[in-house]
């Protein structure tokens, strides 16, 4: 049995290698190989070697499993006739390589990449930001490709940061008669000045005095769709959650979140003498809040 080349050998990489210096020697290599371009007698076997050597070490699951195991680590590289490489992963490379028309690696066809028939195109990733009412509310945005094309998004009412929308057939075209790829657009949500989100849920800071906190009060905050009248109970801490339910955001499901008000208790940073003296006077007559705090305990001023 023939044994196999070391997938370093092959790139001509000290297996300490970063990915950067990986890439580089497959460039490099790619040009040099490639039988649309290069004239010795075995330069489709060198080729498709460095495009297998490559599948491995430019992927770090793989690169880590064939770093342990050899050739026997499997992952889709240990069959006898060696890793079956798909060329459509490469082409926007290739066309980095080669220049704008793929010179080389569009005119390539042998093997199984020749019995492979019609191909879908890859898909186009890209970020697409939206307002935070937008996103709770839903609406439609304007999305341009690097093409110069424009078209408008249905934006979903209750897409959360990060979700992402598949557009079919506005990826990049198929090869051989096969259906284009899809355009990917991950969802990046701006701020909203007061409203904060988890899921359906809202949430709002709500500041009070400390009197308005000990003896309750009435507040009124500003949602997605109106205004609500909060009742803040008398002895409120600071950090308490006021929940009102079906009053946060509703999604493309019919499902509604909550409203949650996070009561903060706001200690002034300055006050008049009289103020201060009533305050004072007032806090010999309150129970002292740490009388049964484990851990801390109260101290003459």
């Amino acid at each position: 049995m023939t044994k196999r080349k070391d997938y370093y050998d092959v790139l001509g990489v000290p297996r300490t290698a970063s990915t950067d210096e990986i890439r580089g020697a497959w460039r490099t290599l790619v040009r040099q190989y490639h039988p649309d371009v290069s004239d010795e007698p075995d330069a489709e076997d060198r080729f498709n070697e460095v495009q297998e050597a490559y599948d491995v070490l430019s992927d770090d699951e793989k690169r880590a499993s064939y770093d342990r195991f050899g050739h026997s680590g499997g992952g889709g590289w240990s069959g006898a006739g060696g890793a079956s490489v798909d060329p459509s992963r490469y082409e926007d490379i290739f066309s980095e390589v080669f220049g704008a028309g793929g010179a080389g690696f569009s005119g390539f066809r042998s093997g199984a990449a020749a019995r492979q028939g019609p191909r879908a195109g890859q898909p186009i990733r890209m970020d697409l930001s939206v307002t935070f009412m937008t996103a709770a509310k839903g609406g439609t945005e304007q999305v341009r490709l690097q093409d110069g094309t424009s078209f408008e998004v249905k934006i979903p009412p209750g897409i959360d940061d990060g979700g992402t929308l598949r557009l079919k057939g506005r990826g990049r075209p198929g090869m051989d008669g096969g259906a284009a790829g899809d355009l990917l657009l991950q969802v990046r949500v701006g701020n909203h000045p007061a409203l904060r989100r988890l899921g359906r849920d809202l949430y709002m800071d709500v500041p009070v005095t400390i009197a308005e906190a000990a003896l309750g009060t009435r507040v009124r905050v500003n949602l997605l769709d109106g205004s609500l009248d909060l009742k803040v109970p008398p002895g409120t801490g600071s950090g308490c959650k006021l929940r009102v339910q079906d009053h946060g955001i509703e999604d493309a499901g019919g499902q509604r979140g909550d409203f949650f008000a996070v009561i903060r208790i706001a200690a002034p940073e300055s006050m008049s003498d009289h103020a201060r003296e009533l305050l004072s006077q007032l806090e010999q007559e309150l129970p002292d809040p740490r009388s049964d705090a484990p851990g801390v305990e109260s101290i003459d001023p």
